[in-house]
């Protein structure tokens, strides 16, 4: 996550360098992928944790949160007008259920992940590599700035929706 703002940094001070840009695509689709991968095998291969299952969605939810404020703050304003929105219904939906997950691990009570919230997960990461792509990708892919809003759109109707599931589970725990 430093490194993807150290990019950001850095694309400020040369003024919109496609280096920098591809630079932070590239260490957030490395990120993406070797979380996704580590995952994958640790459940694959039986060696899951408690501190991986606690972690691994704290390491998601920065990376996601840091490029979402990365972005709105770019001066190519990739995330701006009606699209913060969207950036700030995905960022308060993590807040409040990583809150509420703390709250219902202090009554031992586990929440699943669920597969929808798996998928939530991945259109964010998509949504976020076009979007960083940004101007860069422009002169590659026509549009790529426009198809990361649209994802980011779905990913907060599946961040509402998922966050709405979970708040419904834990609810039925506080209510106890």
């Amino acid at each position: 996550m430093p490194l993807v703002a150290l990019c950001f940094f850095v694309e400020g001070r040369l003024h919109s360098s496609d280096f920098a840009r591809w630079s932070a695509l590239g260490i957030f689709v490395f990120a993406s992928i070797t979380d996704f991968f580590d995952g994958y095998l640790a459940r694959a291969w039986k060696q899951t944790s408690t501190i991986g299952r606690m972690l691994d969605p704290i390491a998601d939810k920065l990376l996601v949160s840091t490029c979402l404020l990365l972005l709105a703050a770019d001066p190519a304003k990739t995330i701006a007008g009606w699209s913060l929105w969207a950036a700030i219904i995905i960022l308060c939906r993590e807040i409040l259920v990583s809150g509420l997950r703390e709250y219902l691990a202090e009554l031992k009570v586990s929440v699943p992940v669920s597969q929808l919230a798996k998928w939530k997960t991945t259109a964010q990461m998509v949504a976020l590599a076009f979007l960083l792509a940004g101007p860069a990708g422009e002169k590659i892919l026509p549009y790529t700035t426009e198809i990361g809003i649209g994802l980011l759109w779905i990913s907060a109707i599946l961040t509402l929706y998922t966050g709405w599931d979970y708040f419904r589970a834990g609810l039925k725990h506080v209510m106890d």
